[in-house]
């Protein structure tokens, strides 16, 4: 009866191998919840489940074995590969991001000495890359949410914790991404304690003993700033109240969205647009001057044909990419491969109706319908991923009109 047990226990486990090597999410649940002990059982290349799916970047799989104790360094696997490698050669930066939530020590190495980030960028998988390269432990951010000192409140309320870790983990720099995480977050209403934890985390970084992180520094400068901008937008926009008020017309002022066009526009301050004069206003802001990424910063701003400032700031903090890479974005929060666009000129790209809207503003103004057969022919499936631009507009009107 005892062998009878186990050769059922070893067959059941062979099917769940096979069914996370097919991506048969369905049939994986099904088996695995028949197991009542431990899920890191291994196959005869000394892979766990939790390997194996991490490998084929199944985020469901992943989620449901660590929810169902999995242990991240259990290892037998020959090459020394932790499930953060296999999830970095994968390409899936959510999966990635699982495995660092659950603890792992993304500077694990191994059998050739490569981290899991290391092996992403061999592979060209850039974003498990930033990924891995950006990401903050929970743990440490929970510092700001109590109170230090002689201060009562903390600077981020506690439940704010979750926002605010998502928020310093991300990896997409455009200042309206940005913007646009501080809104979908809650953590508007604290910006003032956000930026102060934003200085003291930049602070933090230089000032450790051992393994200065320049690179985290400057982002979370480069973060601090972004929320200090906003803050000016809002008191622009409270003072515009106050003066409507005395007026008898409170009006409506967003200060996200008059941030966030401040962004898209062309507006010119001198000889640079609002962006670009922002950004360089942050570099020139950057308190630890003598430090490698800020030269390196500095002099490629400074060069006689300078790259845009954003895309220095991606370049010095996530990395530069390779010349192949023909990633498209979203013309609004600069988000990679959105899959909606104009249905008018079919030419650009956006994340959702609210980064459309957003930038329409801009784009109207060379907005047209391509003029070839060709072009102006499309796919069923085109459409669909199509925003409709009059509908748009019809909402804008109303919007406008109210």
């Amino acid at each position: 009866m005892e062998q009878e047990n186990k050769n059922q226990l070893d067959d059941v486990q062979r099917q769940i191998f096979d069914r996370i090597s097919k991506n048969d999410v369905d049939g994986f649940q099904q088996l695995i919840t028949q197991l009542k002990g431990c899920v890191d059982f291994v196959d005869g290349d000394g892979m766990t489940p939790l390997q194996h799916a991490c490998c084929k970047g199944n985020k469901e799989a992943v989620q449901t074995l660590l929810d169902m104790g999995a242990d991240i360094n259990f290892n037998k696997h020959g090459a020394d590969y932790t499930p953060l490698h296999f999830a970095a050669l994968s390409g899936n930066m959510e999966v990635c991001r699982l495995i660092l939530d659950a603890g792992i020590n993304p500077s694990s190495l191994n059998s050739v000495s490569r981290t899991a980030s290391q092996m992403a960028a061999f592979v060209g998988n850039h974003s498990c890359v930033e990924t891995i390269n950006n990401y903050v432990p929970r743990k440490t951010l929970e510092y700001y949410t109590r109170p230090q000192g002689q201060h009562k409140e903390p600077l981020i309320p506690p439940g704010l914790l979750d926002a605010f870790h998502h928020f310093v983990i991300e990896i997409n720099l455009h200042p309206v991404r940005i913007a646009l995480n501080l809104q979908s977050l809650g953590l508007l209403k604290s910006l003032p304690g956000l930026k102060k934890a934003l200085e003291y985390m930049c602070e933090k970084e230089m000032k450790k003993p051992n393994d200065v992180n320049e690179l985290m520094a400057f982002k979370f400068h480069y973060l601090r700033w972004i929320v200090s901008e906003l803050m000016r937008c809002d008191e622009q926009c409270k003072a515009q109240r106050k003066e409507k008020s005395s007026e008898g017309d409170a009006g409506k002022h967003d200060f996200v969205e008059l941030f966030i066009k401040r962004v898209l526009k062309e507006n010119k301050i001198g000889q640079l647009d609002y962006l670009e004069f922002t950004l360089r206003e942050c570099v020139r802001e950057f308190p630890f001057r003598e430090c490698t990424v800020f030269r390196q910063v500095v002099s490629q701003l400074a060069a006689k044909d300078p790259q845009p400032a954003l895309l220095v700031f991606r370049n010095a903090i996530n990395g530069h990419r390779g010349f192949g890479d023909e990633t498209s974005y979203c013309s609004s929060c600069g988000n990679e491969k959105p899959d909606k666009k104009c249905s008018k000129c079919k030419q650009v790209k956006y994340c959702d109706r609210e980064c459309q809207r957003l930038h329409w503003f801009m784009h109207k103004k060379t907005c047209a319908r391509p003029t070839s057969n060709a072009s102006a022919s499309t796919s069923t499936s085109a459409a669909k991923e199509a925003i409709d631009t009059i509908e748009l507009q019809e909402e804008l009107s109303k919007i406008t009109s109210s």
